[in-house]
């Protein structure tokens, strides 16, 4: 398995995209990673769009990005919930600062902007969020997925498979390239 011993932070929030959270995370378990949920309250049971749910195996409050070889976001309504974190967004650039893998899919770019980490960057996202990135700094690519330095982004739910590949081969590089 690509991912053996590998931890990844999945963030979860009411109003995520149900295929961007559960897609990665059975992709991560299936290499062997060892995937947390981490949302505002331990247990809670979070709902997906779509109507799926997700229980948060831990709070976010107190978590170490150093613990972690990757974070991702999922997108969906969740981002612009996650956002207004101080701790997310503390944790989200503790991981971009120390090269570990970010996954941005869809509107997850958000987080990345409030974050403050996309300044510089090529980017996408789902198209309602282009000037967001753009006036943060980034520069839009209308593309599936791709790797930019630690960011692995995603465009939209049909690309999930593509994302997915970027974002299982960083891990398995170890960040940043």
């Amino acid at each position: 398995m690509r991912l053996s011993g590998k931890r990844v932070l999945v963030f979860v929030e009411d109003g995520f995209e149900d295929l961007e959270l559960w897609v990665p995370v059975m992709r991560l378990r299936e290499e062997g990673a060892e995937v947390i949920l981490a949302g505002a309250e331990a247990g809670r049971t979070y709902r997906g769009k779509g109507g799926l749910s997700a229980v948060a195996d831990r709070s976010y409050e107190g978590l170490d990005a150093a613990r972690f070889d990757a974070v991702v976001v999922p997108g969906g309504w969740a981002p612009d919930k996650l956002r207004r974190s101080p701790t997310v967004k503390a944790i989200v650039r503790s991981a971009y600062e120390a090269r570990k893998v970010v996954g941005l899919i869809c509107h997850a770019g958000l987080v990345g902007i409030s974050a403050g980490i996309v300044r510089g960057h090529r980017a996408t996202g789902s198209l309602g969020i282009k000037d967001d990135l753009v006036n943060a700094g980034a520069e839009w690519v209308d593309a599936p997925a791709f790797r930019d330095g630690p960011i692995v982004w995603g465009r939209v739910v049909a690309d999930i498979p593509d994302f997915c590949r970027e974002l299982v081969a960083a891990i398995e590089a170890g960040g940043a390239r």
